[in-house]
C-alpha cells in the first residue's frame, strides 16, 4: 500500500468509525452513568467484538456473508433487535437515578454488553464487508489476501480504540458534573431510549 492509499485508508476510518453509532453511543452513555473506568471497559469490549470481524474476515467468512443475503439480513436485524430492547429497558427503568442515563451495571455485563453492541452492529458489519476489501490487492492469492484483511484490521482496530478512548474521556468529563445530581423527570430516559430506538429503526432501513 502506498503513502497515499494508506493515507486515504487511516482518513476514511477515522470518518467512518468516528461517526456517532451505536458503538460510539455505548461507550459514551456508560462513561456517562459510570464513570471514565466503565468507558474505557467498553472501548475495550467493543474492540474486542472488532477483533471477531477482523478474524472472521481475514478467514475469508466476511465473503460468505456478503455473498449471502438472508445471512446479512438476519446478522442486521438481530442488531436491530438489541438496539430496540435497550431502548424499552430505558423506557422501563427507574426515573429516580444519578444523571448518568443508564442504570450503573457490574464492569463483567459492562464489557459483555459491549462485545454483543458491536458484534450486532451493521456499521461495523459493512465495514469489514464493503470498505477494507476495497483496500486489498486485486488478484491477490488466498494467503496474501488474508495477510492485508488482517493488517487493515489491525489498523482499523487501533485507529478505533484510540476514537473509542476519546469518547469515553470526553463523555465522562461530562459526566463528572452531572452524575451527582438526582432528577425524577422521566424525560432524561425517554431521550436515551429514543436514540437506541432510532438507531435500531436505521439498522432495519439498511436492510
Amino acid at each position: 500500500m502506498g503513502i497515499a492509499q494508506l493515507l486515504g485508508f487511516a482518513s476514511t476510518t477515522v470518518l467512518l468509525v468516528g461517526m456517532p453509532g451505536p458503538n460510539n453511543l455505548y461507550i459514551s452513555l456508560r462513561s456517562l452513568a459510570q464513570g471514565r473506568r466503565a468507558g474505557v471497559v467498553s472501548a475495550l469490549a467493543i474492540e474486542t467484538g472488532t477483533l471477531v470481524y477482523i478474524v472472521v474476515a481475514a478467514m475469508g467468512l466476511a465473503t460468505v456473508v456478503k455473498a449471502s443475503p438472508a445471512l446479512f439480513t438476519a446478522i442486521t436485524l438481530a442488531g436491530a433487535l438489541y438496539l430496540a430492547s435497550l431502548g424499552v429497558k430505558m423506557l422501563k427503568a427507574p426515573t429516580t437515578e444519578p444523571a448518568g442515563a443508564v442504570p450503573p451495571a457490574p464492569l463483567g455485563r459492562v464489557f459483555r454488553d459491549g462485545v454483543v453492541v458491536n458484534l450486532l452492529n451493521p456499521k461495523a458489519a459493512l465495514f469489514f464487508l464493503a470498505f477494507l476489501p476495497q483496500f486489498t490487492t486485486r488478484d491477490a492469492g488466498p494467503d496474501q489476501l488474508r495477510t492485508e484483511m488482517l493488517l487493515l484490521g489491525i489498523g482499523a482496530l487501533i485507529i478505533g480504540l484510540t476514537l473509542d478512548l476519546c469518547y469515553a474521556v470526553g463523555a465522562d468529563a461530562i459526566g463528572r458534573r452531572v452524575r451527582s445530581v438526582r432528577t425524577t423527570s422521566p424525560s432524561r430516559n425517554r431521550i436515551v431510549a429514543a436514540v437506541y430506538l432510532t438507531l435500531a429503526t436505521a439498522a432495519v432501513l439498511t436492510v
